[in-house]
């Protein structure tokens, strides 16, 4: 039997096809766009992401017999808020993870709702970057749209959604949206009703590995696959990133490097960090984890060598960084590029280089950017 994975990324779409084995077979990515129509926004078209789907899927399985494949299971960039409404349109592009508009709603939350009863709520705190303070943004700037809601998912569920017909989401991935309680597993009552939303308008609860449907017919056709096609409920990027390094149980812990970077801890039992520094979420093996997030790590990397440096030969750009330049520079680079979560709950956190002098150098800055990333996390 063969299994199809997608990885629903910030800035394309990654599918394996695997066997029962857990040997790859095969591997495709479609790019996509990532707009930024403000200064600290962030939003994609939903409809891309299912365009690079379905162009996957047949890219992936061209060549094979189709009747092989078993099932798909999905996971990607957290947070995001997708609303459809009573027609099953998107009603607006996806706010994303990144996003950092909300910085008035999610001082609100804090300060007025209060930290301590959002942690007996949640058992997290609000970042700009979580999903209930988008829900608020939206009630306030855009209230017609936000009237039209029937609908309240994140991004790799509306690929479920689209598959499937299933309106569904799992804990991993939910307990980011500031509207679970992440200790009880369930949809937190209080802060339904704080972001104007019933519980009718949120998906029904999985756990990761929990099958949710098969392929609609519809779905089927278009990918070629037959509609026994198994679609498994997924993950949130950085708890299915854990799974697959064997990062579960007591005593492991996992650092991983994307767009963001993260610091991943499981743990058996329901925990909270009391500095609100980390996040309380459930994990993908059905127990839970904390986790702590700097929004802009490798995606640093990617801006000074393409967007500034204008080169694509990153190897060549730092074969200057040598092991006994490390820790000497008396320049520095604030990662902040996109505002910062964690340690730094502050979405107005910009990024800088400190100390240049008249003999600072691009290797200089080069490894200075590399360092800063390194010192973030």
């Amino acid at each position: 039997m063969l299994y199809i994975g997608i990885d629903l990324g910030t800035s394309a779409l990654k599918l394996l096809l695997m066997d029962e084995k857990g040997k790859i077979r095969k591997i495709v990515s479609k790019e996509y766009p990532l707009y930024f129509p403000h200064p600290g926004w962030s939003e994609q078209n939903p409809e891309d992401w299912m365009r690079a789907v379905t162009d996957g899927v047949k890219e992936l399985t061209g060549g094979i017999n189709k009747n092989e494949i078993a099932g798909i299971g999905a996971g990607g960039q957290m947070h995001g808020l997708v609303v459809l409404d009573e027609n099953d349109e998107v009603i607006r592009p996806a706010i994303l993870w990144n996003d950092g508009r909300t910085q008035k709603q999610t001082d609100e939350l804090n300060n007025v709702t209060g930290r301590k009863l959002l942690s007996e709520y949640t058992g997290n705190i609000a970042f700009a970057g979580f999903t209930a303070p988008k829900l608020l943004w939206m009630r306030e700037n855009e209230p017609e749209l936000f009237a039209r809601i029937k609908k309240v998912m994140l991004p790799k569920d509306y690929i479920n959604y689209k598959l499937s017909g299933t309106f569904c989401t799992d804990y991993s991935d939910a307990s980011g949206m500031l509207l679970l309680d992440v200790k009880n597993r369930c949809w937190s009552r209080q802060m339904l009703s704080i972001c104007g939303i019933s519980e009718k308008q949120m998906p029904r609860l999985y756990e990761s590995y929990e099958a949710v449907g098969h392929l609609t017919p519809e779905m089927a056709e278009k990918l070629g696959l037959p509609e026994k096609v198994i679609i498994a409920a997924g993950a949130g990027d950085n708890a299915a990133a854990a799974v697959g390094t064997g990062t579960v149980g007591e005593g492991t812990c996992n650092i991983s490097l994307g767009t963001s970077g993260t610091i991943f801890i499981p743990s058996m039992r329901f925990r909270t960090d009391n500095g609100n520094a980390l996040h309380a979420f459930a994990h993908a093996d059905g127990s839970f984890h904390l986790m702590g997030c700097m929004l802009s790590a490798a995606s640093c990397n990617k801006w000074w060598m393409e967007d500034i440096l204008r080169t694509s030969d990153f190897a060549k750009e730092q074969a200057a960084v040598t092991d006994d330049k490390l820790g000497t520079l008396q320049t520095y680079f604030l990662p902040y590029l996109m505002g910062e979560r964690a340690p730094h709950n502050d979405p107005a956190a910009r990024g800088c280089f400190i100390g240049l002098r008249m003999d600072t150098s691009r290797e200089d800055m080069t490894q200075a950017v590399l360092e800063g990333i390194a010192f973030g996390m």
